[in-house]
């Protein structure tokens, strides 16, 4: 089986505030469901699975200023590979690196975050910089 990333590189976490300072940053997740969700989810999808997560974790989300830009469903692939490598792509904003690093840190949320590994057959995680947006 090819390599899965499904945890946060300790470094790159550790280089965030360095590299971000007190600015916004926006988390581009790029993330393949397993077929069947793994523990604590048996029986369900990992998409179902993923779901559950995405559910539980808005409360802690919100209560560190972050949110979803958006979410996408991708069904093709128009340029690339013709096997579709990703199930879904989800834009997350924080208003800080801190405020990410205090929400992955939070003994709540890493109660929740077993659904997403269940969930999750691969993953990506990049800290981007949110642009303007051309005639906003």
């Amino acid at each position: 089986m090819e390599d899965a990333y499904l945890v946060p590189d300790e470094a790159g976490l550790a280089s965030l505030p360095e590299r971000f300072g007190d600015d916004p940053v926006v988390m581009v997740n790029l993330i393949r469901f397993r077929e069947e969700a793994g523990e604590p989810c048996e029986g369900m999808t990992g998409a179902e699975a993923y779901g559950l997560y995405s559910q539980e974790t808005v409360p802690f989300l919100a209560g560190v200023g972050g949110k979803v830009l958006q979410a996408v469903v991708c069904d093709s692939t128009l340029i690339g590979p013709a096997e579709r490598e990703w199930d879904m792509v989800i834009l997350v904003e924080y208003p800080s690196p801190d405020a990410f690093l205090t929400m992955i840190q939070d003994p709540g949320y890493l109660e929740v975050h077993r659904f997403r590994a269940a969930a999750l057959a691969d993953s990506r995680l990049f800290p981007s910089r949110p642009l303007p947006t051309p005639g906003a």
